[in-house]
């Protein structure tokens, strides 16, 4: 795997939503969508890999 680029936003629920579906939409791109969030849980990361 091969990380692309990294953003990151403030937490939202439904940021996971949206990876979701741009996993589920783009596996045939070998793109992988992931997401995390900070210890403090004020920030989430969405991360694009090539796969």
């Amino acid at each position: 795997m091969r990380l692309l680029a990294s953003k990151s936003f403030t937490s939202n629920d439904e940021l996971y939503k949206i990876v979701d579906l741009l996993n589920k939409t783009l596996k045939d791109y070998n793109l992988m969508f992931g997401l995390s969030k900070d210890t403090g849980g004020q920030t989430m990361t969405l991360s694009i890999y090539e796969v």
